[in-house]
């Protein structure tokens, strides 16, 4: 299984066009790597590659990488993984539309609050929406198998969806070929037992490293409800933290993602980045390649 990285920041990517703390001020004179949003994508057979999200940045992400580049036949992508109906995570469907056949995996309540928007999407060729959920999984193009988790019931402020507990999912996505898998969960509120079903025998974990610590505020630029939407991301470092919880789990390997901009993870640098890849985990670039 080959998996691409295409974007590692969260939401507004990095630096954010309205943020003028330092770390973005940074990232502009070329001190620090810029980051497009994330989104990553997958293949078991490094011709047929499914996008895990799509973020605002496909376009640039999907030209930037010669694998996901067209040939003859059409796009080697053959659809998309959804985590959630956040923003940043599903408008770059948009700048997918044209492309026949794409198959796009979401939970019950994403896929409702997409519903709105597929015939804008389709306008120039079909789709086809699946339940993520399916029981006992989905095998897709290329050989790879695919079963979601259920991590968060919180629905993004855009919608007014009801209650369920699958507006946040992670993937558990398996190689056929060579038995490696991959759990993706780049959203992550708090650590569930789900979780750690998923990541037990797995190779690689890709994992939502929003912030490092709990209540990062450090941005002097920063709109009203992102103080809020910090309480959304379970931090990387503390007792309770993701680190922390991985220490159960040895064996797989640890990639983090979705980097927002106050996180000094950002920053190869700082005390924070030193202790986390200390641990073992990753902190890697946009359009960093790995094989499992």
């Amino acid at each position: 299984m080959k998996v691409v990285l295409l974007g590692t920041a969260a939401g507004g990517g990095f630096p954010r066009w309205n943020c003028a703390c330092a770390r973005c001020s940074a990232a502009r004179d070329g001190k620090l790597p810029a980051r497009t949003q994330e989104c990553a994508a997958v293949s078991g057979n490094s011709r047929d590659w499914w996008l895990l999200n799509a973020s605002p940045d496909i376009r640039t992400q999907l030209n930037a990488t010669p694998a996901l580049a067209p040939g003859p036949g059409g796009t080697p992508v053959r659809g998309v993984l959804l985590t959630d109906a956040e923003a940043h995570h599903v408008t770059g469907l948009t700048g997918l539309y044209g492309a026949p056949g794409l198959k796009i995996y979401a939970s019950p309540p994403v896929l409702t609050a997409l519903s709105p928007l597929r015939p804008l999407l389709e306008r120039h060729a079909p789709w086809t929406w699946e339940d993520s959920f399916t029981e006992g999984g989905s095998v897709l193009a290329g050989g790879l198998v695919v079963s979601a988790r259920a991590l968060g019931s919180r629905a993004p402020g855009h919608v007014p969806g009801a209650a369920d507990d699958r507006w946040v999912t992670a993937y558990r996505i398996e190689d056929l070929a060579s038995g490696g898998v991959l759990v993706y969960a780049p959203r992550l509120g708090e650590w569930t037992p789900a979780l750690d079903e998923l990541i037990t025998g797995a190779a690689c974990v890709l994992l939502g490293g929003t912030l490092y610590a709990a209540g990062e505020t450090d941005t002097p630029v920063r709109a009203a409800p992102r103080g809020r939407r910090a309480s959304w991301h379970l931090p990387v470092s503390g007792a309770d933290g993701s680190l922390a919880a991985l220490a159960r789990h040895p064996g797989p390997r640890v990639v983090y993602t979705h980097f927002d901009s106050a996180n000094p993870l950002l920053d190869p640098a700082t005390d924070a980045y030193a202790s986390v890849t200390a641990a073992g985990a990753e902190i890697p670039l946009d359009g960093a390649e790995f094989v499992l």
